[in-house]
């Protein structure tokens, strides 16, 4: 397993700065063809991130290894290889600065996500309160469920009142003043993962103080460790694990826990004939109500001379609105603008993150309204709804009639929409797993897949999750990897954009499973199909979700880990995010090495610079958490060592049970 070497100093930054200068320089960067399409028959002026991405060429080589510091006012200082310039004016190491920056973008991201599961607390505590009148309690199975694990008393308690109850326990986790580790991170993980967490001193009280801790440990004239600075991170990184968990068991109370569903992904789902909504960002909490006004005010559409309305997602809002109601998928994050450039989009509504300020100057090309609704993420020059849950449905109604004013004034000799689309099986929540296994084996669903492991029918569970990365071409990495391991018989699970990448592909069907399975994953899929009787059929991708439900993956892991009784550092199940993009991605990629996965990441993070902390994430990390980063650039090298670490975990685990058979003692507990 990964062990740090000394012989990697001095080749690292050289290797970073030599792939800068040699970044491509195809206008397109794509490998999706809707995508393509639409970048070469775009009209003249309308630019985009793929434009934008190669102006920035070279880019900053300080930047990319990450010895670049600019936490005071004295600089921005950037290191060099000998003195004095091989530290910064306050006497920083490469290493102090290279740890602060990469632990600061996963306060980023945990804030992020944590912001997006306080909302829905928030808003399931005003369902209970009666103070949010268009929502409802649509899974209480669920939310029983969840109260149960969180340690509420279940029965005789009326919804409202567990719903209410339910709600300040998450906001508990928030603001908590004692030194209880949060409680939707404790319930939802190995007892060794407990220990281990209680033993490096990373359990997280409280999301919000976690993260201003970190703040306040990496400014200048903190915290000079590297080791304590990741530590710090790696603390960070389970808060944005609790945040997460928030949101999906919260969203999937209020909106409904995901089954199996059909729908269709990428441009071609446009329909020129009718009003197009496109839903942007990553909350359900605004897009169900938009999706709910928009059958409301068919009619209306129809009056305007349009044959109705046609809502789809975009980013994770999409994941969101096709897990639950079926709303196809248009694009993932790097073709949100190209969506625009269909001239068929007559609004585009934004709740939260990942919609990028390019979308104004694109949309003032056409007769496109940009509709922002939360008071922290607005571009100047749009429409601004101050959006409330306790007027929630009022206010969908009220964008949806911009979008159908708009439509009166689009210039149909403008619609250039491409045909590319294809058919997705998606809505694979961890219930609807379980319900499908348990057709197998009900008594111990989770075993369907561990025996299908030991017995080396599959080789094990691969997360596909992160963003779009230009930095490669637009998809290539998710597409290339998903095939090499589905080849591999891995079975295979995504979240997010890659979702979003791997839907758009076609990759989410039964006839991929035809297509691109090996023969051990085709018959353990084939078997599951039959045994369970899913009329859709079971695609060779499970679709989990928005980037926020990466925690059903984890909750998949934990299960597996219990079945097979080993901790998750022993379990045949890895990660990969081959397009990272966004600080939200390095927070999942921090909390997937804590809990013990092999993640791949398939775009260079900042790291680069310091070889002690290129050291720690890549190998000394998988000695103390059993997980480690493997930064890899080429997805097919990266669907090697992904395979690889598979491999090894199966055989480890057989040689492991086979001594405790022989000598008749417990499973070795190390890794």
């Amino acid at each position: 397993m990964p062990r740090y070497r000394e012989s990697m100093i001095g080749q690292i930054t050289d290797q970073a700065v030599t792939r800068t200068r040699k970044r491509p320089k195809d206008p397109c960067r794509t490998c999706d063809p809707a995508s393509e399409h639409m970048l070469t028959t775009r009209g003249e002026g309308q630019l985009s991130q793929f434009d934008r991405y190669l102006a920035q060429q070279p880019q900053c080589s300080f930047g990319l290894t990450g010895v670049c510091c600019r936490l005071c006012l004295q600089g921005p200082c950037r290191i060099l290889p000998k003195e004095p310039g091989n530290r910064g004016i306050c006497g920083a190491r490469d290493y102090a600065i290279v740890a602060r920056n990469l632990v600061r973008s996963i306060a980023g991201g945990a804030s992020s996500h944590s912001d997006h599961g306080r909302h829905a607390a928030e808003t399931l505590l005003k369902v209970a309160e009666g103070k949010a009148p268009d929502y409802k309690i649509t899974d209480e199975e669920k939310l029983r469920s969840v109260a149960a694990r969180i340690g509420l008393e279940v029965e005789g308690v009326p919804t409202k009142e567990l719903a209410k109850q339910v709600a300040l326990k998450a906001l508990e986790d928030y603001g908590r003043h004692t030194d209880e580790p949060c409680t939707f991170l404790w319930s939802t993980i190995t007892e060794g993962r407990r220990k281990k967490f209680t033993h490096c001193d990373i359990a997280p009280t409280a999301i919000d103080k976690t993260i201003a801790q970190l703040l306040s440990q990496t400014v200048m004239g903190m915290d000079a460790d590297p080791v304590n600075i990741i530590f710090g991170g790696l603390k960070t990184a389970l808060v944005d694990y609790t945040g997460m968990h928030i949101g999906t068991d919260i969203s999937d109370i209020l909106f409904g826990t995901p089954k199996p569903v059909v729908s269709e992904a990428n441009l071609g789902t446009l329909d020129a004939d009718y009003v197009n909504i496109a839903t942007h960002g990553h909350n359900p909490t605004l897009s169900e109500m938009v999706v709910e006004a928009a059958r409301e005010l068919e009619d209306e559409a129809k009056a305007a001379g349009a044959k109705g309305i046609r809502v789809v997602g975009i980013c994770c809002t999409g994941n969101e609105l096709l897990m639950r109601q079926g709303v196809s998928l248009a694009a993932n994050q790097a073709s949100q603008e190209l969506a625009i450039m269909t001239g068929a989009v007559d609004a585009v509504i934004m709740d939260i993150q990942c919609f990028i300020p390019g979308l104004k100057a694109l949309s003032e090309c056409f007769h496109t309204r940009l509709i922002t609704t939360n008071e922290m993420a607005k571009i100047p020059g749009s429409y601004h709804f101050d959006f409330k849950e306790e007027r929630a449905l009022e206010q969908a109604r009220e964008m949806v009639r911009l979008a159908i004013e708009a439509y009166k004034n689009r210039d149909a000799s403008r619609v250039n929409i491409p045909a590319e689309k294809h058919k997705v099986v998606a809505g694979f929540s961890l219930e609807t797993v379980k319900e499908m296994l348990s057709a197998v084996n009900p008594d111990r669903p989770i075993k369907v897949i561990t025996d299908a492991i030991e017995a080396g029918e599959i080789k094990g569970v691969c997360l596909f999750a992160g963003c779009n990365n230009l930095k490669s071409p637009q998809d290539a990495g998710h597409l290339t990897i998903a095939k090499e391991l589905a080849k591999n018989d891995v079975l295979l699970l995504a979240t997010g954009c890659s979702a979003g990448a791997l839907a758009k592909a076609g990759l989410m069907t039964p006839a991929a499973v035809e297509a691109y399975a090996g023969e051990g994953l085709k018959r353990f899929l084939k078997r599951l199909e039959e045994a369970s009787g899913m009329e859709t059929g079971l695609p060779l991708v499970w679709h989990m979700g928005s980037c926020v439900d990466n925690t059903r993956a984890a909750d998949l892991l934990t299960a597996m880990a219990n079945e097979l009784g080993v901790d998750t550092p022993k379990v045949p199940f890895v990660a990969t995010a081959p397009e990272a993009m966004h600080e939200k991605a390095v927070s999942i990629g921090a909390w997937c090495v804590t809990m013990g996965l092999p993640t791949h990441v398939g775009v260079m993070p900042p790291v680069e610079g310091s070889p002690l902390v290129y050291g720690i994430v890549t190998q000394i990390a998988h000695d103390v958490y059993g997980g480690h980063f493997i930064l890899e650039e080429d997805p097919e090298e990266g669907a090697r060592k992904l395979l690889d670490a598979l491999e090894y975990r199966v055989w480890k685990l057989k040689v492991h049970r086979k001594a405790a058979e022989k000598y008749q003692t417990e499973l070795a507990a190390s890794w």
